[in-house]
């Protein structure tokens, strides 16, 4: 028996290109419309209150123990609001992965039952339990891969660009794989993607993340275009 030949990554791209135009096409449908909208919501609140949070422990903690006289004291304020700022960006994709898995079966049910019928009668269901379960594995995939690339990550400051190019490299292998285990939630017995089709949908998705505004939209675009990955390679598409 002959074994199927494993994609190139230029072969791979192109199906990801292609699902991530499908995947535009799918956005303004009104059941992704209104889970993107409560995932916002749910992510940007979940953002707003670790801020205020640590805003306000880190003020008291410093007006307790007195470290600061007043006017210090309100520089270090702005200090830490600009902190937060710059956190909040930086871990936008990790909450916002997390939040979207919550509701990723809702997604992808929603996908293929427009483009991909008879692989949506086959789907079996997903609980909440295992939703919340493939969402924290999500989020601890993120923080132990970021981790283990600290070090290349520090020695590549000096280069100026390298940092930001291994880590868009580190989290596309890291989002190829929890998207695609979205998907595979609702097919437990389909193969795995090939690793050059897996590693092209976490690129994409890991860029899509870094673009003011359209980072917004990200997390619920992932999610469809994993969708059309998984499901492309059978050529089974509704037109």
């Amino acid at each position: 028996m002959t074994r199927a030949r494993t994609p190139t990554i230029p072969a791979a791209m192109a199906r990801a290109v292609h699902a991530f135009l499908l995947a535009l096409r799918d956005l303004p449908q009104p059941r992704v419309m209104r889970v993107l909208a409560q995932s916002l919501a749910l992510t940007l609140l979940l953002l707003a209150v670790a801020g205020a949070a640590i805003f306000f422990a880190t003020r008291w903690a410093l007006a307790h123990w007195k470290w600061l006289d007043e006017a210090q004291l309100d520089m270090a304020g702005i200090l830490v609001i600009l902190a937060i700022i710059a956190g909040s960006w930086l871990l936008f994709r990790a909450v916002a992965i997390v939040v979207v898995g919550l509701f990723a079966d809702g997604i992808v049910a929603d996908v293929e039952g427009r483009h991909y019928p008879a692989a949506a009668s086959q789907a079996v269901d997903v609980g909440w339990r295992q939703n919340i379960g493939l969402a924290f594995a999500s989020l601890v995939r993120l923080i132990g891969g970021n981790l283990l690339a600290l070090p290349v990550y520090i020695l590549l400051l000096v280069t100026g660009i390298g940092t930001p190019i291994f880590a868009l490299l580190v989290n596309a292998v890291l989002l190829g794989r929890d998207l695609e285990a979205m998907v595979l939630a609702r097919h437990p017995g389909r193969p795995r993607l090939d690793r050059p089709a897996r590693w092209s949908l976490g690129l994409l998705s890991a860029a899509s993340f870094v673009v003011p505004i359209a980072n917004l939209l990200a997390p619920i675009l992932s999610a469809a275009m994993a969708v059309h990955m998984l499901h492309l390679r059978d050529g089974k598409e509704k037109k």
